[in-house]
C-alpha cells in the first residue's frame, strides 16, 4: 500500500512538474515543434541529461542497483510507433503524460485526447495477432541491448564501451545543449494589428 501512496505522490509532483514548465498547454508544445519558444525543449533535454548522470553515476558508485535498469525490445514496431507517437503529439499537443496532467488542470480537449488514446491501445490489442504475424514485433539489432556494456546487467551492448560512462557522457551532452540552445531558432511571425 505504502508503494502505491508514494507512486501516487511521486506521479503528482511530477504532473506538477509538467504543468508549470508548460508540457500541459498544446499552444506551448506547438512553438517548441515549430522552433520558436525552445524554453520546453530545454526543460526536457536538462531533465533526461539530469537523470542520466544521475542514473549512471549511481550505478558507478554503487548507490542504484543495476537490477532495476528495464530495457526495451528493439524491433520495427517501436519506430513505426514512434513516428505515430511523434505525429499525434504535433497535431493533439499532447504526449500521453502531458495529456492526463492537462485533464487533470481542466482541459477539457484533453479529455478527447486520453479518450483517443485509449481507442487506439484497444485497436492495437484487436489487431495484435496480425501485427505480430507482419513481423513489426521480431527483434531488431540483438533486441535488448544497450549502447555499451553495463557491468552486472543482463543486457549485452552494441559496443564494448562501459556503458555508465557512455550513459554519463551522453546526459553530460543533453545538459550541454540544455544551456547552449538559444531561446528559439525561428523568429515567430508578428501580428498585424488591423486598421481602424
Amino acid at each position: 500500500m505504502m508503494s502505491i501512496i508514494l507512486a501516487l505522490v511521486i506521479g503528482a509532483g511530477f504532473g506538477a512538474v509538467l504543468d508549470r514548465v508548460g508540457a500541459s498547454n498544446p499552444t506551448y508544445i506547438g512553438k517548441m515543434l515549430n522552433l520558436t519558444n525552445l524554453n520546453l525543449a530545454k526543460s526536457i533535454m536538462l531533465a533526461i541529461g539530469t537523470g542520466s548522470v544521475l542514473m549512471f553515476g549511481g550505478q558507478m558508485l554503487g548507490l542504484v542497483d543495476v537490477g532495476h535498469m528495464s530495457v526495451k525490445t528493439a524491433y520495427f514496431g517501436v519506430f513505426l510507433g514512434g513516428i505515430m507517437l511523434g505525429t499525434g503529439w504535433a497535431l493533439a499537443g499532447y504526449c500521453p503524460g502531458t495529456g492526463v496532467v492537462a485533464a487533470a488542470s481542466g482541459r477539457k480537449d484533453a479529455l478527447f485526447f486520453i479518450a483517443g488514446g485509449l481507442f487506439g491501445a484497444a485497436a492495437y490489442m484487436l489487431t495484435y495477432p496480425s501485427w505480430k504475424a507482419s513481423g513489426f514485433l521480431d527483434a531488431v539489432a540483438g533486441g535488448k541491448v544497450t549502447l555499451g556494456t553495463v557491468p552486472g546487467a543482463k543486457y549485452d551492448g552494441l559496443t564494448t564501451l562501459p556503458g555508465d560512462l557512455v550513459g554519463l557522457l551522453l546526459g553530460a551532452v543533453f545538459i550541454v545543449i540544455a544551456f547552449a540552445l538559444p531561446e528559439r531558432i525561428i523568429r515567430p511571425e508578428p501580428t498585424v494589428e488591423p486598421a481602424e
